[in-house]
């Protein structure tokens, strides 16, 4: 109990409203009379409605006393100067007496206290505390009245006296309270999921009882005593074990609201509710199949809910009085209902093929027949006088009734994802407001809609066919008050911009992804009212430049385009985000003072583009191109396999709620990992995740390599990692990592997906889209039935509690053990039939289906280009919460899944010491010049690409992107690979199998400060050879693929002898890092070239022999990376390759979770031998720079540890 109150108090202290005075006093505690008590200095604080004593050395650390004020007493003692004595109320009162420095001191903190003592609190919020014992300063407020103690562990207690509102749900009671009966002013009791399985008959003295709701529990029967409550009104059973309707309700005179969801009630049986005056039956998640009884005796109109049962055929004739029907997500194929006094018709999710209503329903305010199968509509649709909305999207309609544009009540119709090819002509007036006709194949609108229509403010009509647009006006005068216009994915073309004049009131216009050429500037004139504009996917070269006459603009989408000139829209103050990525943009020139809301400036996608990013640090989300880097796959010998492309976009509140995580190289060069998360309503968990979750997995991929259990445990992990943001906020996720098994001879790339709430991803797979992820929620049966074992209730808005649709879900920890973060995980082999694969957040999903989206990427080259299409489809759509999308196009050849290695894999011996396990901590970072080159359109990761994997998991790297000069290496090593024989390449991936297989070894040194950040010894002195550290770790990483020769005849030059067995084992020991003066050691079957040598040779001279006897292989160039490795260009999987990675601290979040290394993997030196290893590196670093006439064989390699 203290536990939890002092934490409450802390963070009541944290807000500065809740501290009004603080200071440090003497202070005694008890009497002044007894001896014993002493005055001390004490850390004294007035926060709310508390006087908050501590030590001040303890001030911090949360030890403190606790005095409540309310009801309480505060005097001055006369005895002492500047003295006041602060006394909690009750029988166990307490007294402090605080002595204070000055009079105004003194004066100011009797005033305060004084009116904390006389208030007078009536409600009290101590939910979600995890409190064992009610504080007992509560039983001595005679005033208190509301008391919510849910999510506790809590037993009830009767001393309140003039209690009327008692919530203990979620309190793991176990048995009914009695206590609570003796409570006689109660009007409302909530104990829900308290694991109860019977009421005891003392519930009866209750007389005032109003509210009583029992939900979650395990009750299967009512004592008779209930039906003496005749003023209950709402009578929650939900979620318990009833097989029928109890016959005592039939008593309850009062009762207005009946809610008996997820019981067992198979057969629904309205009979039992006939003499009942209930106006609300909740009949919901009950299993059944039939509906029986008839409700005429009824005098009143009432509400009946049959939600998410298994009903084929529903009746509702027979309730002649029923207004309202809800009956969504059954199997219904027909429907009838009496339409006397009928107000709402609420079936969606259906398979309704027919619907019956008679008589014409005078009064139907609201219907909703989406997704099911309905191929006409009813005609008395256009006699209903009082219909406002009507949603029929998502059906097999062909055709509209012909008057439905006469009506005069009509307000918002949706029609869209249907058949329709045209809408009725017939247009008289109507009062409609709303118009979604999206996702039909509509070729034209009605020409007289805009006209007519008057009041119509939202127009929706994208993803259809449209070719021209109806005029907004037959005059220079126009009455149109439109303000939203939807047209994405139309075939309009330059001839529908006039039409756009006459909408003086535009605010929001989308005309992405038509065939316009050109917006000319006389027409945007026009439009001053515009505040968002999205022309991207056109074919346009410049934005007009009368969009400066738009004061309003805070919003400008023009990307994928081809426009060259960078329009002046940062003059307009209003302007919050520019996207002008994927374009032809050279330069650009921004004003001294940029827009005070500009929020996002993406740029990416501009090859010719030059800027100077550094000016604009002052945006939040600022995107350009990166310098290109080399692929890790180009620079390992091998075709790129994949490539990404990533967008964010934040909703209408301008809150973005989601992230991308996009590692082209994670854990090594043939590995990827890719995610996005999705917070709906906050920011803190997906910028968690993001941050976090790839180091999570690079330990976990050490611990285990089974696909499920990795990924499982890197959510579990990260649901622990997120703390206090993960106990009230959750979020989706999504995780895809790409992976080739070492071990494996086929070497296979395996795509591995894991997701918890509305995250999915989709794999193309011949055109076809394959999901990969599995939507978690109450519709599942094994979800619904795991909820349910632990007694959670799901509300009319069918989420858990109350708070979340998802079962499984990250975050959310006080709604565990119902809602958990396990993954569904799927495991998928890449072969060359997959194209690309997506990762999109919960907006995305909601208004882009998994076909459409496939469809509509597929024949976009470029991943940047491909997210940002899907992102600005579903804007046009209709979405308007924040949206994210990741696609990663794919390149898997035949020869990337199948490689013909003659012999067994053997893991090659580690270097150094001993042998080491390799570690995925120590391998989770890598150089920037390792990643994945992207098209230039999609190598755009300033904004998201930094602040998650360069921050998360390429902090540290020694890699540069700037232009290395040119390698040199010495004669000696010429000669000898003048001699080496002709290898046999098997697969782009590769080039000369071997034995060994791809197998990295790590050797970690930590020394403890005698190393500075940048590897030196002091300020003079040069580098020690072949070690590189951030000053507190040292990596040494070995990349050892395709090592094996095969000795060809037909080489020209002399053939090597067979080495003896011991050679034969050093041949697969990796060799010393080299220092940066000196050149590396290559293998045998190594193809590469390399620039000028420091003895004179030139590059083609010393290369002969290389090109005569490797083929293709000496026509390439040799690059000097920053670590001290020589790289060629295209093919270096045959390098050792020296990655000096150390975790750095991240900025940002609510911790900082670095992966550490496993212990295993690091070699301690003491400071007393540091001078000794630093000599031995140099003694090795002086042999390496002799000529190579040594008595060693050429595959001989020495280590320097």
């Amino acid at each position: 109990m203290l536990r939890g109150r002092e934490q409450k108090t802390i963070d009541r202290m944290e807000k500065p409203k809740r501290v009004q005075l603080s200071g440090t006093y003497n202070v005694r505690k008890g009497k002044l009379q007894l001896p014993v008590n002493r005055w001390t200095r004490r850390q004294v604080i007035l926060c709310g409605t508390c006087l908050i004593v501590s030590s001040v050395k303890d001030s911090q650390t949360g030890k403190m006393h606790i005095l409540p004020l309310i009801g309480g007493k505060v005097e001055e003692v006369k005895k002492h100067n500047h003295c006041l004595a602060f006394s909690s109320a009750g029988p166990q009162s307490q007294t402090y007496y605080v002595s204070f420095d000055s009079f105004t001191e003194h004066l100011r903190w009797h005033r305060h206290a004084a009116k904390m003592v006389s208030q007078r609190i009536n409600s009290v919020d101590l939910s979600c505390c995890s409190l064992e014992q009610l504080p007992p300063n509560l039983f001595y407020s005679h005033d208190l009245t509301h008391l919510n103690l849910k999510h506790n562990f809590l037993p009830a207690d009767q001393r309140f006296s003039r209690l009327r509102s008692l919530n203990l749900s979620n309190n793991h009671l176990g048995q009914f309270p009695l206590a609570i009966c003796d409570i006689p002013t109660l009007t409302e009791v909530n104990l829900s999921c308290n694991y109860l399985a019977s009421v005891p008959s003392s519930v009866g003295a209750m007389t005032n009882l109003q509210t009583f709701l029992l939900d979650g529990n395990s009750l299967d029967e009512l004592p008779n005593e209930l039906g003496s409550l005749q003023r209950l009104s709402y009578l929650g059973l939900s979620f318990n074990q009833f097989s029928h309707v109890p016959q005592v309700l039939e008593r309850l005179a009062s009762m207005e609201k009946l809610c008996m969801a997820g019981n067992n009630l198979e057969t629904l049986t309205l009979q039992n509710f006939r003499l009942l005056r209930v106006k609300h039956i909740d009949l919901r998640y009950n299993n059944s199949s039939r509906l029986l009884g008839v409700l005429k005796k009824k005098k009143h109109g009432y509400e009946l809910d049959v939600r998410d049962n298994r009903l084929m055929e529903l009746d509702a004739s027979v309730f002649p009085r029923l207004e309202v029907l809800h009956c969504e997500r059954n199997r219904i194929i027909s429907l009838k209902a009496k339409g006397c006094l009928l107000k709402g018709i609420y079936a969606s999710n259906n398979e309704l093929r027919q619907l019956d209503v008679s008589p014409v329903p005078s009064n139907l305010s609201y219907m909703d027949i989406s997704r099911n199968h309905m191929e006409s509509l009813p005609d008395w649709l256009c006699e209903a006088k009082k219909l406002e909305v009507l949603d029929v999207s998502h059906n097999l309609i062909t055709e509209l009734p012909a008057r439905l544009f006469c009506s005069n009540s009509l307000r918002k119709l949706s029609a869209g994802h249907n058949q329709l090819h045209k809408l009725p002509e017939r247009v008289e007036r109507p009062l409609l407001e709303v118009l979604d006709v999206q996702h039909n194949q509509l070729v034209e609108l009605p020409c007289n809609l805009f006209l007519k229509s008057e009041s119509l403010r939202c127009v929706n009509a994208s993803a259809n066919k449209l070719e021209h647009l109806p005029p907004s006006s037959l005059s220079e005068e126009s009455h149109s008050i439109l303000q939203e216009l939807y047209l994405t994915n139309n075939q309009l073309t330059d001839k529908c911009v006039p039409m756009l004049t006459g909408h003086t009131h535009l605010r929001v216009l989308h005309m992405a992804y038509n065939h316009l050429q050109t917006f000319p500037a006389s027409k945007m004139a026009k439009l001053e009212e515009l505040e968002e504009v999205d022309l991207s996917g056109n074919m346009l070269k410049t934005v007009p430049t009368t969009i400066m006459n738009c004061r309003r603009m805070h919003t400008l989408i023009a990307h994928s385009n081809a426009i060259e000139v960078f329009p002046e829209v940062m003059q307009l103050m209003e302007m919050k985000c520019v996207d002008l990525s994927c374009n032809e943009l050279s330069e650009i020139t921004l004003p001294e003072n940029l827009p005070p809301k500009l929020q996002e400036l993406d740029l990416t996608g501009n090859p010719r583009l030059n800027l100077d990013h550094k000016t604009l640090d002052n945006i939040r989300c600022f995107r350009i191109d990166p310098p290109p880097t080399f692929s890790s796959n180009e620079a390992s010998g091998g075709p790129a396999v994949w490539s990404h492309g990533y967008t964010e976009a934040s909703g209408v509140k301008n809150k973005l709620c989601v992230a991308a995580l996009s590692v082209n190289s994670f854990c090594g060069s043939r590995e990827a990992l890719y995610g996005v998360f999705d917070g709906d309503r906050n920011v803190e968990v997906p910028y968690l995740l993001q941050c976090t979750m790839n180091d999570v997995l690079a330990e976990e991929l050490h611990k285990t390599k089974s696909e499920e259990d990795y990924m499982t445990n890197t959510f579990l992990v990260m649901q622990r990692k997120l703390g206090t943001a993960g106990q009230k906020l959750g979020g989706s996720a999504a995780l895809c990592h790409i992976r080739h098994d070492p071990t494996d001879p086929s070497g296979c790339f395996t795509l591995t997906a894991a997701n918890v709430g509305k995250c999915q991803a989709i794999l193309c797979r011949d055109g076809k889209p394959l999901s990969l992820s599995l939507l978690h929620n109450v519709g599942l049966e094994e979800e619904y039935r795991r909820i349910r074992q632990h007694r959670a209730i799901i509300t009319e808005d069918n989420k858990v509690n109350g708070v979340t649709d998802s079962t499984r879900i990250m975050g959310y920890s006080f709604l565990y053990p119902s809602v958990i973060p396990c993954p569904h995980v799927q495991t998928v082999t890449l072969t060359p039939q997959d194209e690309f694969f997506i990762l999109g957040s919960r907006g995305l999903w909601d208004v882009v289906s998994p076909t459409e989206a496939v469809e509509a990427v597929r024949n976009v080259p470029d991943g940047l280009a491909a997210a940002k299409k899907l992102c600005t489809l579903a804007q046009g759509y209709g979405c308007t919460d924040s949206l994210s999308a990741v696609v990663v196009q794919l390149s898997v050849s035949e020869d990337c899944c199948s490689c013909c290695c003659s012999e067994p894999p053997q893991p090659p011996p580690s270097p150094g010491l001993g042998p080491y396990p390799p570690s995925s901590s120590a391998m989770k970072e890598r150089p920037s010049d390792g990643s994945l080159p992207v098209p230039p359109s999609s190598c755009s990761e300033i904004s998201s690409e930094i602040s998650t994997s360069e921050m998360s998991s390429e902090v540290g790297s020694t890699a540069s992107s700037d232009e290395p000069p040119q390698s040199s290496l010495v004669h000696s090593l010429s000669l000898q690979h003048q001699q080496l024989p002709s290898t046999r390449s098997c697969c782009a991936l590769h080039p000369a199998c071997l034995a060994g297989s791809f197998q990295r070894q790590l050797s970690c040194a930590t020394f403890s400060s005698a190393l500075s950040d940048n590897g030196l010894d002091s300020e003079d002195e040069e580098p020690i050879a072949g070690v590189f550290s951030n000053g507190s770790r040292v990596e040494v990483e070995a990349d050892i693929h395709c090592l094996k020769t095969e000795f060809s005849s037909s080489s020209p030059q002399t053939s090597l002898p067979t080495p003896s067995s011991q050679e034969r084992t050093l041949l697969t020991l990796p060799p010393p890092p080299p220092p940066p003066c000196t050149p590396e050691p290559l293998e045998e079957g190594v193809d590469m070239s390399l620039g000028e040598t420091e003895n004179g040779f030139e590059r083609e001279d010393s290369w002969q022999g290389i090109r005569a006897g490797g083929g293709d292989g000496g026509k390439l160039a040799g690059k000097r990376r920053v670590n001290g490795s020589v790289a060629r260009q295209e093919k270096s999987h045959n390098l050792i390759e020296v990655a000096a990675d150390a975790p750095s601290k991240k900025s940002g979040g609510y911790f900082t979770a670095p992966a550490q290394p496993d212990p295993d993997d690091q070699f301690i030196i003491p400071p007393e031998l540091e001078e000794e290893v630093k000599e031995i590196m140099k003694q090795h670093q002086q042999k390496q720079q002799k000529p190579g006439g040594s008595d060693q064989p050429m595959d001989y390699y020495d280590t320097p540890l």
